[in-house]
């Protein structure tokens, strides 16, 4: 009985055992450091900057006002201009329009 119970015992504490090399793992865990290095680098500006960077951009649009998504840390500026409305989706770590819908 004990010769069949050590190979079980040592199939199952493999199971348990991390695979793969250290570089995979090493890997892994630079990706994972992802979103914890996004906050270490501070909260977004704030829509006040975003405002001054973005609406003199807009000449003749009325700007309406703006959302904010804290999961993608993006600002989306609404404006209206001529009857059309226009959306501008602003990076809020840089300020940056990264897309805008509208004419």
């Amino acid at each position: 009985m004990k010769m069949l119970v050590t190979p079980i015992l040592c199939a199952c504490l493999a199971a348990f055992v991390p695979a793969g090399d250290a570089a995979a793992q090493a890997n892994w865990r630079q990706d994972s450091d992802g979103p914890r290095a996004a906050r270490r680098q501070g909260p977004p500006l704030s829509v006040r900057e975003i405002e001054r960077r973005v609406v003199p951009r807009l000449p003749g649009a009325q700007y309406l006002g703006f959302d904010f998504d804290p999961a993608t840390e993006v600002y989306t500026l609404k404006f209206l201009r001529n009857g059309s409305v226009i959306w501008v989706d602003v990076d809020g770590r840089t300020g940056a329009i990264v897309r805008k819908s509208g004419s």
